[in-house]
Parts: C-alpha cells; structure tokens; sequence
C-alpha cells in the first residue's frame, strides 16, 4: 500500500505553508497527500469562529477548500482530506503511523526571536512513531490561506520554490548517529537532487583556550578524529546513494548552534529524537532538537529513532 505524505491542519497561515510544502514533497517523493484535521468537540463549542460560522462547519470548510487550490496548483496530485475527531495530538500521531511522514506549521515570531512551537506540535514530535516536518511562516506570511486559498508560496506548475533547491543539512550525534535519521536524509537528499551537507559539533574541553601552547593542534587532532568517525559512519550510506553529493562538516560549537546556522540557506534539515517510553509530564524531544526548532529558518525534520541497545 502506498503511505501518503500527511498534514496536520488548523487554518492558520502556518498550517498553509505546511500545506504546501506537504504537497511539494509528495510531488517529489510520487507519493499522494493527505490533509487531516482534528474535530474535538468542547463545550460551549458552538460559539462562532467569524460571522456565523460555527467550529464544526469551519472544521469541514478549511480542508475541502485547501484540498480543492492544491489539486488546482499541482496537476496530478493525488489529495485528500479528512476530518477526524479526538485530541489534535493523539488525531496526528494516528495518522502520522500510515505516512511517510506528518508536516505541521510552526509560527515565524520574527528572525532574532526565532519560531513558536504550539503544544500540538510539541506532544506531536515528541510522541510520534513517524518523521515530523516543522514548516516555518512568519506573521504575515499566508495570508488568505485561512479560508483554504492560496495555500502557501509555491509555484503549482513547477512543483518547487526558491528553498528547495538548498541543500539537505542532516545533523547527526556520533555517540548513537541513528540509522533511521541518517536514512532520512540521504533519501531527502536524493528525491530532491541536492547536495547533503552532514554536521556534527564538538565542544571543547574547559581548559581549551586558556594558554595552553598546543591547544590548536589538539583542536585539528581532534576534529580530525570526528571526521573519520563521520566518514565511518556515513559510508554504507554513501554507498547506498551513490548520486547525493556529501560533505561532511566536523564543527567546533554547539550542535544545534551549527545545524540553525546551516539552516539558514537549506532547503530542509534533519535532526534526530531517541525514541523513548512515554513519561508523564512535558514531552521531551531533546534538547538539540528543540533549540534546532524554535531557531532554525529551515524547514526542519525531526526523525525519531531507535535507543541504542542496553549492554548486557
């Protein structure tokens, strides 16, 4: 069975450009799209959203009418949408098991303040089995798009905009690099035709930078030795994607420092989340991943990934 590329709706401008970068991704991945909207029934419900509509009506309006533009803009484009009804996190995990992958928007507060992370998004990442797309829009951006129109800023005839044809910038953690991350964005890197630019950052010890005469040739020695573990690391994949360009790039810095930076003129970013047991409480996604998400310009994939196994 062919699994969709899947979008979690709300009518905001964001959801909108995660719309329409869920329906470019399909196109380049020649997969269908599904747009999905949560319906939980509260009470008092049935105070109008504007004018006279109601929630309900809203909730059945926005997708039908976001599903209609994009099969307009994208010719060929298998879409669908549904309306499901329960809590908006538990609704997206669900339907996030049958995709390829789930996109979500995340709200642009501005390029210093960074991006707001709602707590749908953040139970959704932190609990899904699947990769998540966070798609970025700024205050302002997708405007229309609440009432289904232009669903975001791509061109319908050539299936692409200006930030995809960045490259795929994949961060990986060498202490457990993760097969499915690493998977992720090589195939990412493919689909689109883009160079894939691998990071991994180190953080000196204290007492490096305090005088000590050798400390540059400790730093080269050291960088030295996480370029040939990235080179290990990456080979069988290199292998297996014999027609993506990669560079790796050993950094001196904060990882997720380096990753919001490359991101800066990347199409997409790939980050990994160690899939753990569900914990009562604020979901956790690590703390890489969250600061890469609220700070990345980028479009940013968070790809959960198997724990290491315990030693025996």
């Amino acid at each position: 069975m062919t699994v969709p590329v899947t979008v979690g709706l709300n009518g905001t401008p964001a959801s909108m450009a995660a719309a329409d970068w869920g329906a470019r991704e399909a196109v380049l991945r020649g997969l269908p799209l599904r747009l999905v909207s949560a319906w939980e029934w509260q009470p008092f419900s049935y105070a109008p959203l504007a004018g006279s509509e109601m929630p309900e009506q809203w909730s059945i309006r926005v997708p039908e009418e976001t599903a209609a533009e994009l099969r307009r803009r994208y010719p060929g484009l298998d879409v669908t949408a549904d309306r499901l009804t329960g809590p908006p996190p538990e609704v997206l995990c669900e339907a996030a098991k049958e995709s390829e992958l789930l996109a979500l928007g995340s709200t642009g507060l501005g390029p210093l303040a960074g991006f707001l992370l709602g707590s749908v998004a953040m139970a959704t990442v932190a609990h899904t089995e699947r990769p998540v797309v966070l798609v970025r829009a700024y205050e302002g951006e997708g405007e229309g798009g609440g009432g289904g129109g232009e669903a975001g800023g791509g061109d319908g005839d050539s299936g692409a905009s200006e930030a995809d044809d960045g490259a795929v910038v994949l961060g990986i953690d060498l202490s457990s690099p993760g097969d499915e991350t690493i998977r992720f964005g090589f195939a990412a890197a493919a689909v689109r035709s883009a160079p894939l630019r691998v990071i991994n950052g180190w953080n000196p010890p204290p007492y490096f930078g305090h005088g000590i005469g050798d400390d540059e040739g400790r730093r080269a020695e050291a960088i030295d030795r996480v370029a040939e573990s990235m080179r290990a690391a990456l080979a069988p994949w290199r292998e297996r994607y014999p027609a993506v360009e990669v560079a790796e790039e050993p950094g001196i810095g904060r990882p997720a420092r380096l990753l919001s930076e490359a991101g800066a003129g990347a199409g997409l970013v790939v980050v990994g989340r160690r899939a753990t047991p569900r914990r009562p409480g604020q979901p956790r996604i690590g703390h890489v991943a969250h600061a890469v998400l609220h700070h990345c310009p980028a479009p940013v994939a968070v790809v959960p990934q198997a724990p290491p196994p315990a030693a025996a």
